[in-house]
């Protein structure tokens, strides 16, 4: 597997697999109804964020990536990012790899840390890796997602010092 910077092509692959993740409405915080469009252009970042795909020895997208800054102006030199992984792909170290990836550029880009606004509390796959990748959660905020199946849980904020 190869983890590289998107290019406009790879949204044919990306799509497919992200409209099912976000319909099903379990881990991420968008609107189940979201437009292609409004998708695109929410994930297809310009600089200074990115966009990163991973790739399997075959050329198929399998995993996608966003980031950039957390905030802007004095609080730009913290990053954030987004993660998706083709659920065909889950358990494979698709989201590791993307992981380890989002790290090593936010250091290159000059963060200081990385900081995720909205990791669900019942994505027990996701807090364990991002957790072994070293972040922390910092505080869950009670009921701030509703589940589709598991009703309103919480959502951890994460951070890691870089």
């Amino acid at each position: 597997m190869v983890v590289r910077e998107a290019k406009a092509a790879d949204w044919q692959q990306i799509w497919p697999f992200m409209s099912r993740i976000v319909a099903a409405g379990e881990t991420f915080s968008w609107d189940t109804q979201i437009s292609e469009q409004d998708a695109r252009a929410i994930w297809m970042l310009e600089p200074p964020g990115r966009t990163l795909v991973a790739v399997d020895g075959g050329g198929r997208v399998v995993g996608t990536a966003e980031m950039g800054p957390n905030h802007g102006g004095p609080g730009s030199h913290v990053g954030t990012a987004g993660f998706m992984v083709d659920p065909d792909f889950s358990g494979h170290g698709v989201g590791r790899a993307l992981g380890e990836a989002v790290i090593a550029l936010a250091r290159a880009d000059g963060y200081r840390a990385i900081q995720f606004n909205a990791v669900i509390e019942t994505n027990t796959r996701a807090v364990a890796l991002w957790r072994s990748l070293g972040f922390e959660v910092l505080t869950t905020v009670p009921e701030a997602f509703n589940h589709p199946g598991d009703g309103y849980v919480g959502l951890n904020i994460m951070y890691l010092r870089l």
